[in-house]
């Protein structure tokens, strides 16, 4: 029992780190304490006295220090299988702080009535849900993949003009691509990937998300 309680603490530090990372990545401000804490800081923070961790205790909120009031709030259910009730916590504490982004993490699986909460909550808030097990590893930091740029609006449209085109014109990735999941991009948005290229030095595309 207590190696499984030492494996499942082992789990929640890497996801807790990723999910750090992820949000960082999306330009949202997260300290490098929070993303260097070595394991024996994360146990001592959040399973001091105990053998588990108080999921309670790793959630946590961000803000872009670049945009007066976007922010976004990480919560970890603590129901292995996600239903109505964890849901309702969730959007209870989107509404009462007055977060538009909410990143839901959960153990094992959704149910489908959870499921069509976040779509009938699609107009107020933009909530997305992760296992645990896609947090596991930061595939970004994987050498196979390459590196991705969200533009901006403004950065968006700047392309399409200099090189003439429409952005239905352009290559596309999907809305479920592990990628486009990472940095959570919305269907219109392009993403700019370089590549390295022996020949080339960098070869550069962009990909629109459909």
């Amino acid at each position: 029992m207590a190696d499984d309680n030492e494996r499942e603490v082992a789990r929640l530090f890497r996801v807790a780190r990723t999910a750090h990372e992820l949000v960082r990545d999306r330009g949202f401000a997260i300290s490098e304490d929070e993303i260097k804490m070595s394991l024996d800081d994360f146990k001592a923070q959040y399973a001091a006295g105990s053998n588990a961790i108080d999921k309670a205790k790793i959630n946590f909120s961000a803000s872009k220090p670049d945009a007066a009031g976007e922010s976004i709030y990480v919560f970890y259910s603590e129901e292995a299988s996600v239903g109505i009730k964890t849901m309702r916590k969730f959007i209870d504490i989107l509404e009462a702080q007055k977060f538009a982004r909410g990143i839901l993490i959960y153990k094992t699986s959704m149910t489908p009535s959870a499921n069509k909460v976040i779509s009938a909550m699609a107009g107020q808030f933009q909530i997305e849900a992760f296992q645990e097990s896609e947090l596991l590893v930061n595939i970004t930091q994987h050498v196979l993949v390459p590196k991705h740029e969200v533009l901006t609006a403004e950065q968006k449209k700047q392309l399409l003009q200099r090189y003439r085109l429409k952005d239905t014109q352009l290559p596309r990735i999907q809305l479920h691509d592990p990628v486009a999941r990472y940095y959570g991009l919305r269907r219109g948005q392009v993403v700019k990937i370089t590549r390295e290229s022996e020949t080339a030095g960098r070869y550069v595309s962009y990909r629109l998300c459909l």
